[in-house]
């Protein structure tokens, strides 16, 4: 079929009523014939249509909940975290490291390594926005094993019981 006779002027009416109906770009794309649903969609696109007709479903017609004001989160106290060596012996045991609070740790631009300073033991958690010139990485002891600081190892590595709590909470 040639590209160019595919949307005749019939056909793009009947794609607009279609769409103001609330039909999906699949069922257009299915009724219209000869066309894919990414077709429908870039016509829809390149015509510019919007504020097409809302089809209630089941998932749309239970009341939604009032969203309620969250209380602020409170920093994490400090506590210990299983934290493992990157080289895994079959009988090596993670190691209990107590980690700072997260508020705990600020770094001053005159502070921060750069790129080409950054040594093996150092944490190479960057810092500012790379585009700038204060743009750096903590440098501080890295956990043994492992490339960041205690205090940003408890920001990149949760625990899986935290995350799993937090997912459930939003």
């Amino acid at each position: 079929m040639d590209v160019t006779s595919t949307w005749t002027d019939e056909r793009v009416e009947l794609l607009k009523k279609l769409w103001a109906s609330g039909k999906s770009a699949s069922q257009i794309a299915a009724q219209i014939g000869g066309v894919t649903r990414n077709a429908v969609i870039g016509k829809v696109h390149r015509l510019g249509l919007s504020g097409r007709g809302k089809v209630k479903s089941a998932s749309t017609s239970r009341p939604r909940r009032a969203k309620t004001e969250a209380a602020p989160a409170q920093p994490r106290a400090q506590r210990p975290i299983k934290v493992a060596p990157i080289s895994m012996v079959a009988d090596a045991e993670p190691t209990d490291v107590v980690l700072p609070s997260i508020n705990e740790v600020a770094i001053p631009p005159s502070e921060r390594v750069a790129l080409v300073d950054l040594r093996e033991s150092m944490c190479r958690w960057p810092i500012g926005d790379p585009m700038t010139s204060d743009f750096g990485f903590c440098g501080g002891g890295a956990v043994a094993g492992l490339p960041y600081c205690a205090h940003h190892c408890q920001i990149a590595y949760q625990p899986v019981a935290d995350r799993r709590r937090e997912r459930r909470a939003s």
